[in-house]
């Protein structure tokens, strides 16, 4: 081999060939890829952010269980005591090794024995912690994010036929404010509309379990979770609405709409045959940035509403420094947005040739 560029093109040639004959399969290859690098960055990010706080979880251990000691002992045994004591809980724990190390154990513990590991306050199973919230927090997410799609379209195409009409501008206008409203504010102004009012719980969750009366289970969950899903809902659908309906007017100026009306073809068809199918690629673009914003978004909703989902388990566990907890669900759910994010990418190429063929 002559020099290490012809050697490099030996070697992508399988790639590229691969690229060539299968672009779909190779697109979605590399964007998995790009997933993986990412929460392992990620993953690695966490510990060191951990490791800069200050103190950690056998701290909190043992400060609580000297303040709930009786009387005062301060003597300088009880204090030699509790020092070897809490440097031997670390070394138990493997906090006194670096951060990356304790990285690198975590991640080659997942992967070999796809343990997540256990809580270091509970002690319970971390992957037990997660399952026992997660469908809690995916199905408030989803059911937002569906109401959120299902309107915005509805709206935004109606709307785009009534450009410059007074409904068209109020919508608009009130469209901005909600996409301009910070959503701690909304959560708050809903969490005491319903304490004053009464009409609904101040909670989002049921105080009975599902196992005990299925039917008036959903029934109160449906009336617990309306003003978490209104929240959800307000603050996503401004700024998806005016961005469906900006797209809708930019496409009904193109001048093949102008042609499609020349030859009589009826405007029902030229909305939703024509116009409407080049709104979902900004749309699915942005779902998969609505979806990350649900999810980050939601763990402000839980700790309000106190619903028991993954975003409070990971508050909860950021307040006690649980490492093991916090990494877990801070990857979980990095794992759920990045997964979201791939799937509009492959959306996106179905819809569009051009993208799988790494053209413009």
């Amino acid at each position: 081999m002559k020099n290490p560029k012809d050697l490099a093109v030996l070697l992508l040639r399988p790639f590229y060939g691969f690229k060539k004959k299968y672009p779909l399969a190779s697109y979605i290859t590399g964007r998995f890829l790009t997933m993986t690098v990412m929460l392992f960055l990620l993953g690695l990010a966490i510990f060191g952010l951990m490791e800069l706080a200050p103190g950690d979880i056998v701290n909190q251990v043992m400060m609580q269980q000297l303040m709930g000691g009786a009387g005062d002992r301060a003597g300088s045994t009880e204090r030699n005591f509790t020092g070897e004591q809490a440097a031997a809980q670390r070394r138990e724990l493997g906090l006194d090794q670096p951060f990356y190390a304790q990285y690198f154990r975590w991640l080659r513990q997942v992967i070999l024995h796809r343990d997540l590991g256990l809580s270091l306050i509970s002690r319970a199973p971390v992957s037990f912690l997660i399952s026992s919230r997660l469908f809690n927090s995916v199905l408030l997410n989803l059911v937002s994010l569906v109401l959120i799609t299902f309107f915005s379209f509805l709206l935004g195409v109606y709307f785009s036929t009534k450009a410059g009409t007074p409904a068209d501008l109020a919508v608009t206008f009130f469209a901005l404010v909600l996409h301009a409203f910070p959503g701690i504010l909304l959560l708050i102004l809903l969490q005491l509309f319903a304490s004053l009012t009464g009409l609904f719980p101040v909670t989002a969750y049921p105080v009975f379990p599902f196992s005990d009366a299925p039917a008036r289970f959903v029934f109160s969950y449906a009336h617990h979770v309306f003003l978490p899903l209104l929240s959800a809902f307000l603050g996503g659908i401004g700024g998806t609405l005016r961005m469906i309906r900006a797209t809708m007017l930019d496409q009904l100026g193109q001048p093949y709409i102008t042609s499609l009306r020349s030859r009589g073809i009826s405007e029902w068809r030229i909305y939703f045959s024509h116009a409407f199918r080049n709104t979902l690629n900004p749309f699915i673009t942005g779902s998969a940035n609505m979806l990350a914003g649900l999810f980050s978004g939601s763990l402000i909703l839980e700790i309000i509403f106190a619903y028991p989902g993954i975003g409070r388990l990971m508050y909860e566990a950021v307040l006690q420094e649980d490492i093991n907890l916090v990494l877990s669900n801070i990857m979980f759910i990095s794992f759920l947005v990045l997964l979201g994010m791939v799937i509009s990418d492959v959306c996106l190429a179905l819809v569009d040739p051009r993208i799988r063929y790494g053209k413009e």
